[in-house]
């Protein structure tokens, strides 16, 4: 194996095990290392623990200056906490503003030190941002790993379930998990969560906002992906991220769906003009609801119902849903298609493994995961990536689409490359559906859903 191959490589094993933004291993190699200790616990009398971080009003910063500034924010506060765990811990990004630290040959008792020293540390931390300055907090969910400790995914939850309780007893602290958080994290996370989101369903409380996809091959139509948002009781806008999770967690995810599905076109078949200008627009649709017949029904219902034009709908699946549960993700396709539809694979390329999988999914698109695009002006193996899947997608019969565009370098870079679409904020920021329709002087959405 030459220099540069070995090279490549060990790039791409990096990329699998770390995180893009800010270089920490990522949740993947997180739990395998906690999988290879956890198989050591009745070998030896060493103790061990671990550590959930979730940041206090990271939020803010990311609602007032934007995701280039949180991204940011994160990438110093890492180098912060770099310097206070000890160099036999493992310190992750999780995901969003969540991290783990896995500590060997810990006691309990050394553990809850150490957790007290990254709380003051990011207490400490003060963010500057142009002319704005905040501070945040987190809140630490603790667990000892012991011969008590039944698995991974059991270790997981209780130091989910102890950062959870931290937020509870008023953040910004570190909470000591016990057996009996559990029980009454979940009966309290259940009633607040399903009492939003139920009241959400019941009272229209979602609204649409829609991304451009922007053709790079002239006589192209460009096309849109539609994006679900929570109204909140002072009528703010919710992010996705915010409640997403809960919805998958207590099982409304499916429920979100249908909402989300049956506005889409209620929306579009009322509105012929704006169809008519666009290639077709883009659903997400959860892992749920990909392996329920139920869900597939209530599809072809809205298809057939509304007389929706079945080519103008796109739907994205997740490269790790489909996965998960292939032979399923298969047959849900397959139908769809039937009936005209077309679907996205998204986020490809992160698995690694992805190309093997391909060729059972017959989907018309290929979403390149945004973590290889961000930095192609600036990293061949990057580069490399983006350019592999364009040509194994081309070859497959499928077009491409590049996420996370972000300035108009990259997107002159993925047109010399091949691709054939462009999302991000560098092409356009997502905006009111609505808004978007009363530009082709369509009706508004509050008539629609009265």
């Amino acid at each position: 194996m030459t220099l540069l191959r070995k090279q490549s490589k060990d790039q791409l094993t990096h990329h699998a095990s770390h995180d893009a933004l800010t270089g920490l291993v990522n949740r993947r190699e997180f739990e395998s290392r906690a999988e290879r200790l956890l198989s050591t616990v009745n070998r030896n009398e060493h103790a061990h623990a671990l550590c959930f971080l979730d940041l206090d009003q990271f939020k803010i910063v990311n609602d007032s200056c934007g995701h280039v500034a949180g991204d940011e924010l994160l990438k110093q506060l890492t180098a912060i906490l770099e310097k206070v765990v000890r160099k036999r811990d493992t310190l992750a990004r999780l995901g969003g503003d969540e991290f783990g630290v896995l500590m060997e040959h810990c006691s309990l008792e050394q553990a809850r030190r150490l957790a007290n020293a990254i709380q003051q540390a990011v207490n400490d931390f003060v963010f500057s941002w142009e002319k704005s300055i905040f501070k945040v907090g987190v809140s630490i969910g603790l667990v000892e790993i012991n011969v008590q400790t039944r698995n991974l995914t059991e270790l997981l939850k209780d130091a989910d379930s102890a950062c959870y309780m931290a937020k509870e007893l008023g953040r910004n602290r570190t909470h000591v998990y016990h057996p009996q958080d559990e029980d009454l994290a979940k009966r309290s996370g259940e009633m607040q969560w399903v009492s939003r989101l139920n009241h959400a369903l019941a009272e229209n409380r979602f609204c649409i906002y829609a991304q451009a996809i922007e053709a790079l091959n002239p006589g192209d139509k460009n096309h849109y992906e539609l994006l679900i948002r929570k109204i909140g009781k002072d009528n703010e806008i919710i992010p996705p991220g915010a409640f997403l999770p809960a919805a998958e967690r207590y099982d409304l995810i499916s429920e979100i769906d249908k909402w989300m599905i049956e506005t889409s076109f209620t929306m579009l078949k009322q509105n012929p003009d704006f169809l008519e200008t666009v290639n077709f627009c883009s659903i997400n649709l959860s892992g749920q609801s990909l392996s329920s017949m139920d869900a597939l029904n209530f599809i072809i219902l809205k298809i057939d119902e509304l007389k929706i034009p079945a080519e103008k709908i796109c739907f994205e699946i997740t490269e790790t849903a489909a996965i998960s549960k292939l032979s399923t993700a298969m047959k849900f396709i397959s139908t769809l298609k039937g009936l005209g539809c077309q679907f996205a694979l998204d986020d490809f390329g992160s698995g690694l493994s992805s190309f093997g999988y391909l060729k059972n999914l017959k989907v018309d698109y290929l979403k390149i995961d945004g973590i290889f695009v961000k930095d192609i002006l600036n990293d061949p193996i990057d580069h490399a990536m983006v350019k592999s899947i364009n040509d194994i997608g081309h070859v497959m019969g499928m077009h491409t689409i590049a996420e996370f565009v972000e300035n108009s370098e990259t997107v002159e870079a993925l047109k010399e490359i091949g691709v054939d679409y462009v999302q991000g904020y560098g092409v356009g920021k997502p905006r009111p559906l609505e808004e978007l329709l009363n530009n082709h002087n369509v009706i508004p959405l509050k008539k629609m859903i009265a």
